[in-house]
């Protein structure tokens, strides 16, 4: 008598780019208000000044000196944090379509918190060397923000990934 052992096979997809950047575009929304009523409701902060943080980015060190509403810095702030926020989605689609964890959204959702978390570090803790202003936002606050971000980045992939025809 023979033994067969049915192995599934693993093959992995690509990810879908259009619902990765329209859960970017999401996620990084959510992020962005939460950022905004958290220092102005519980730190008493102005409601610009992450803006122009985001845009000291492009913009350098300069735009810290006053947080006042500017236009020009608002834009390049919007800009810049939902290019990031497309970018850090595209990474978590590509990395949960070649696990395929889009196949389990319980999975996915986790994977989500996960990759928020390590968001997190790598923000506050690697990025924070090239931009030290933002080391003052470490906290739990941020935290989970970010584990925030990742579990809508999910969500909303799952919500719009078309899943490729199984063979």
């Amino acid at each position: 008598m023979e033994l067969h052992l049915n192995m599934r096979r693993w093959h992995a997809h690509a990810p879908d780019w259009k619902a990765a950047v329209a859960a970017g575009l999401v996620a990084g929304a959510v992020l962005m208000v939460l950022e905004l009523l958290w220092s102005t409701t519980t730190l008493g902060k102005s409601p610009w000044e992450v803006s122009h943080m985001v845009a000291a980015i492009i913009m350098g060190q300069g735009v810290l000196q006053s947080f006042d509403f500017n236009v020009g810095v608002i834009t390049v702030a919007l800009i810049t944090h939902y290019l990031l926020g497309v970018l850090f989605a595209i990474v978590f689609a590509t990395i949960v379509a070649s696990m395929q964890m889009d196949r389990n959204p319980g999975m996915a959702l986790f994977a989500g918190a996960v990759f928020g978390l390590l968001l997190y570090l790598f923000n506050f803790f690697v990025m924070v060397r090239l931009f030290p202003w933002f080391e003052e936002m470490r906290g739990w606050a941020a935290v989970m923000g970010h584990l925030l971000f990742g579990m809508v980045a999910s969500g909303m992939y799952l919500r719009l990934e078309e899943h490729p025809p199984t063979t």
